[in-house]
């Protein structure tokens, strides 16, 4: 565990030692492990929080370089006796910042446990510090503070579900230390037997996030940004194996044991997946951290957080985890079944596309908060190269319409030749029956799943929003799945907004897919269930396009529901009519996605933060090095055609 405690002579105190690691062009070039022991209850691994006070405490070795000790959270306590994380930029390993702001200054890094108990803290506001004594005092002038974009809750009067979900998303705010870290899944009080929904999600809290940072609250996505990016770095074993580094937990929960004289500690244990039902490495966590941070510095204006030593490793991590070569011939990204929000076996593993239009946003999102130093040019480079190769690959092959599905059902097969028109070998006895009379004449979508002769026809719909939101689509296309959303409504959206994919499996599909998951039922769950959560997107990719009127007739036909109903998790049948048959009451997802769709049609100006426009520069990279005179032709001239200005 590469966690330690050490202590400052405070009474409450914790701080994290984390290894220094080389960049080598632009990616992180990881150290021999060493773990640090010290004794605590089994199975509880994770940043500590415990009411005693130590000598200072710091370990180097020559695998890390020079270690440098940085607080993991509590380094004081108040005057009531609880203890606050300290998120300085001293403690970011950042030398200085450039920001253009001439209310800014340089920052210097000074060791912590160099300063004596009354040096105050510099932060990045002139002329303004904080006592490390702690008592009462906060950051006052705090630059995520002063740059929030505030929301007046005068403008309008809240509805009685929006005051109840307020409410509700409040109560379900979980602290460590005594600050804001993050929201419980679901927090029913009258569930005895929660499972694993009294853990703190990173799919789930991306919504509750965005809910906080519309309405000017950017505290605890700062302290949840952090926390996470702390545990990144913690060893995580199954069955004495342990996935690369960089991997972000799925989840954490925080413990707290009883210690000796009355004290107590708290522990934040995260899951990588060693917990989870399957044992699947959530896949899907590090790309939403990537995308949360983005909207974080976007909607705060604090800059200076994505241009933390620490955060920036933390981005190059997960991109050498998702960009190491592998045997795959796409450039899209191979994962198993469960790895992102259909965490259970549904028949996605292979491509799909949730993955790949996540995959695009993140690698977006980095590219626009990485350093501009030379450590990361090649990185850069790297990524718009994929960028450029997975945006042609999901717009050339997954796309689907009326005109595509004749193409197909005409392949021929069997083509063995660089110039084939049939690429993936897919046989046109593939194309569903369900299919050539569903798909309207003037929509089209992209599909779930695309592998050697084998295409998966299933609309998902979190994939296909976030094409359109991220601009993986084309805005042809984009309007296309709008369209088809429309056209499509009884079956998509129906007494529910969202269904998660269309068609549900039955009969024998159902029994050979999914193993007779007695949860995904035909209909049920993430077999065609329909998930309020989906909202919050659907919300911003109807405000992309201009079609903001679409987002608010879903909006109302939730809010209708949703309140009456006690936020169900997801909604059963055909039409979406009864509550889930095993979801969870007060699902927190539900309740944030909900906020954020009130707030995004009530402001729709700042929907602009979160989504992205066309990259038409993307469409002139090709690194494919092929010519008209070459052993085979490149194609990308089929993706700029499909450009509609």
């Amino acid at each position: 565990m590469n966690a330690i405690k050490v202590y400052n002579n405070m009474k409450v105190g914790c701080r994290l030692l984390i290894q220094s690691r080389s960049v080598v062009l632009g990616f992180i070039k990881s150290p021999m492990l060493i773990r640090n022991h010290h004794i605590s209850p089994p199975g509880f691994l994770g940043l500590r929080c415990i009411n005693q006070a130590q000598k200072p405490f710091s370990v180097t070795n020559p695998n890390w370089g020079q270690s440098r000790v940085f607080p993991a959270t509590c380094c004081s306590s108040n005057k009531n006796g609880s203890s606050k994380p300290r998120y300085v930029s001293d403690y970011s390993t950042k030398l200085e910042t450039s920001v253009n702001d001439k209310n800014f200054e340089k920052i210097y890094v000074q060791g912590v446990d160099e300063l004596d108990e009354k040096t105050p803290v510099v932060v990045e506001k002139k002329d303004e510090t904080v006592d490390r004594d702690g008592g009462e005092s906060r950051l006052k002038n705090d630059v995520q503070n002063e740059n929030l974009v505030s929301l007046d809750p005068t403008e309008r009067v809240e509805s009685e579900a929006e005051k109840e979900a307020w409410r509700l998303l409040k109560e379900s705010v979980v602290t460590y230390c005594g600050s804001p870290v993050g929201t419980l899944a679901a927090n029913d009080a009258g569930d005895k037997t929660p499972l694993n929904y009294d853990q703190v999600f990173i799919r789930d809290f991306v919504p509750s996030a965005l809910a906080f940072l519309l309405r000017g609250e950017g505290e605890i996505v700062r302290n949840f940004l952090l926390h996470t990016l702390q545990l990144q770095s913690w060893e995580k074993t199954v069955d004495c194996y342990s996935p690369g580094q960089g991997l972000m937990p799925a989840s954490f929960k925080i413990r707290t044991v009883p210690l000796d004289d009355n004290k107590v500690e708290e522990v934040l244990d995260p899951d990588f997946g060693e917990s989870a039902i399957g044992r699947v490495a959530p896949v899907d966590s590090g790309l939403w951290w990537i995308i949360m941070l983005r909207a974080y510095t976007k909607i705060t204006g604090d800059y200076a957080m994505q241009e933390r030593v620490d955060v920036q490793t933390g981005i190059k991590l997960i991109l050498n985890l998702c960009l190491s070569d592998g045997f795959d011939m796409f450039p899209s990204l191979l994962v198993t079944d469960g790895s992102c929000m259909i965490d259970r076996r549904m028949g996605i593993h292979g491509h799909p596309l949730e993955i790949q239009a996540l995959f695009y946003s993140a690698l977006r999102c980095a590219r626009e908060m990485l350093a501009s130093d030379e450590g990361s040019k090649n990185l850069v480079r790297t990524i718009n190269n994929r960028l450029s190769a997975l945006s042609f690959h999901i717009r050339e092959y997954y796309w689907i319409d009326m005109k595509k599905i004749n193409e197909i059902y005409r392949y021929k097969t069997e083509e063995y030749s660089t110039e084939a028109t049939n690429k993936f070998n897919i046989y046109p006895e593939q194309i569903p029956h369900w299919l050539m009379d569903w798909i309207p004449e003037e929509g089209g979508y992209m599909i779930g799943n695309l592998q050697p002769a084998h295409m998966d026809f299933r609309f998902f719909t979190l994939g296909n929003i976030w094409s359109i939101v991220s601009s993986l689509t084309t805005p042809k296309q984009n309007n296309s799945i709008l369209n088809l959303i429309e056209s499509k409504w009884d079956d998509l959206v129906g007494n529910m907004p969202v269904k998660i994919c269309y068609p549900a499996l039955e009969y024998e599909e159902w029994r050979i897919i999914t193993g007779s998951d007695p949860k995904n039922t035909p209909w049920s769950y993430h077999n065609g269930g329909s998930w309020p959560v989906l909202l919050w997107q659907f919300t911003l990719a109807c405000i992309k396009m201009g079609r903001i009127e679409l987002a608010r007739k879903a909006v109302d036909l939730a809010e209708s529901r949703l309140h009456a109903d006690h936020w169900p998790e997801y909604y059963d049948t055909r039409n979406g009519k009864f509550i889930g048959k095993q979801s969870r009451l007060y699902q927190t997802w539900t309740i944030a996605g909900f906020l954020t769709s009130k707030m995004l049609l009530e402001n729709p100006e700042k929907a602009s933060l979160l989504f992205w426009e066309e990259d038409y520069e993307l469409l002139e990279i090709c690194v494919c090095a092929l010519t008209k005179t070459g052993r085979a032709k490149c194609s990308r001239g089929a993706a700029k055609s499909q450009i509609l200005v």
